[in-house]
């Protein structure tokens, strides 16, 4: 019964495993940029689904879809060197040869390079503010359901 339970535990860490390098290969948020979605910085994504109820001009719609697509690309990018580092630090593991530095040197590498990937991601949030005027980022925020009461911090 425990070699059918490991089994299965190591089938979906793999899996989980394999649908996180997707994810990062997408450029995906999977939470990336929370602090600023939820503290009134939408995301050019969301934006563009919400378009209509936010009234956007064709000027903020091209604006947005800009800000998308240069982001997307920069995300897909700094995905592959996120899965390329995380692969590294594995690899390590599986030479059974782990020396301290390499390892130090492997594991701040990966790390640094997410960092990079979040960046990116809390960046095109707060670029994606300036675009908007402050009733577009308080009715986003309304469709998102992120209407804590939180005060607005916008300029426009």
């Amino acid at each position: 019964m425990k070699a059918v339970v490991m089994a299965a535990l190591l089938v979906a860490g793999s899996a989980s495993a394999q649908d996180r390098e997707k994810q990062y290969l997408e450029g995906a948020g999977m939470g990336y940029a929370r602090a600023a979605e939820l503290n009134h910085f939408p995301g050019p994504m969301h934006v563009l689904e919400l378009a209509d109820q936010l009234k956007l001009t064709s000027e903020q719609r091209a604006a947005t879809k800009a800000l998308m697509d240069a982001h997307k690309a920069q995300a897909r990018a700094l995905g592959a060197e996120v899965v390329a580092a995380e692969r590294e630090v594995e690899q390590l593991f599986r030479s059974g040869k782990v020396d301290e530095a390499v390892l130090a040197r492997a594991a701040r590498t990966a790390a640094a390079v997410e960092g990079e990937y979040r960046l990116s991601h809390l960046e095109t949030h707060r670029r994606m503010r300036d675009l908007l005027n402050t009733d577009q980022v308080k009715r986003y925020d309304e469709l998102r359901g992120h209407t804590a009461g939180k005060a607005q911090h916008h300029k426009h």
